[in-house]
């Protein structure tokens, strides 16, 4: 369903409210469980004109609402953010703005020469590349998420560490099983893809997970396989290094310490923004230069 435009003033990086009036049982819910932000749900009784809303209910999902489009600039631009809970925002601070695409988000916005590009997070918590788990998988999803968002430019992909995880992680099934070659191939099909679209797709290596409850060598050596390709593969035409810049310098199979929010999978807010600053805004057009990012 879409609704009728709404004459109103929308401030880059602002929070914007929206308050929906079921009037009998919804039905099934649309819900993104990682929303990151306070949901409030009232008693019986419409409240959608109500300042605040009394003695409710919260919750930390979105329902309903899928997205939010506004009028802009012809020169603005979309950045599609394409994952999993990694770029989902999972473990980062609720009602702060803590994830990695939102710390982008940021900064593109405070540098002139980028702050007309909008950053989308359509990242999954649990999302795979191959296979459905939470959500469609990435190549199922690719055009309702990314190639058939207005004005979308660029995306990034940083996908497949579940993959990994649930393939070859303790106890997992012959039925998970997947190879290198399968999610390189993966990641080549949605380039494609995106280019067919005059998309640009910016690269993310994996980043470490030594320590999560999925870990395996096997795992391991299938994460730097893939983490090989994106960096000298060609395919993309940006990279950005991830793994460098949060992998611990005493063993690079895991988290920075200081980085690692409590499951060895998930940064923390300081991990979350050192991925954000490791995108060199040039690849965009800004001025900013970062080392741990390169493009073609």
């Amino acid at each position: 369903m879409l609704s009728d435009p709404v004459d109103l003033n929308v401030p880059q990086v602002g929070d914007l409210a929206i308050s929906l009036f079921i009037p009998g049982d919804s039905g099934a819910l649309t819900t993104h469980a990682t929303g990151l932000h306070t949901t409030y749900i009232s008693k019986a009784g419409d409240f959608t004109s109500a300042p605040a809303i009394e003695d409710a209910t919260t919750s930390r999902s979105w329902y309903w609402i899928s997205s939010v489009d506004v009028m802009a600039p012809s020169e603005a631009a979309a950045i599609v953010t394409f994952g999993d809970s990694i770029t989902d925002g999972a473990t980062s601070t609720v009602d702060a703005d803590r994830s990695w695409p939102a710390f982008l988000a940021a900064r593109l916005a405070a540098n002139p020469a980028t702050a007309k590009l909008a950053v989308l997070n359509e990242g999954i918590s649990g999302n795979r590349l191959l296979r459905d788990n939470a959500g469609q998988n990435a190549l199922a999803r690719l055009d309702r998420d990314v190639l058939s968002q207005p004005a979308v430019k660029w995306m990034t992909l940083l996908e497949g560490i579940n993959d990994i995880g649930r393939a070859t992680g303790p106890g997992a099934p012959a039925t998970e099983a997947v190879t290198s070659a399968e999610l390189i191939g993966a990641m080549r099909q949605i380039i494609e893809r995106a280019h067919a679209h005059g998309v640009k797709v910016i690269g993310c290596t994996l980043t470490p997970y030594l320590g999560a409850t999925y870990y395996s060598e096997a795992g391991e050596a299938m994460r730097q396989e893939v983490n090989r390709w994106i960096r000298t593969g060609g395919a993309f035409d940006a990279v950005v290094d991830f793994e460098a810049v949060v992998r611990d310098p005493s063993n690079p199979k895991q988290f920075r310490p200081d980085f690692n929010e409590r499951d060895h999978l998930h940064p923390n807010d300081a991990g979350y923004k050192a991925m954000a600053e490791a995108f060199d805004l040039g690849i965009f057009g800004g001025k900013t230069v970062s080392a741990s990012a390169s493009s073609r």
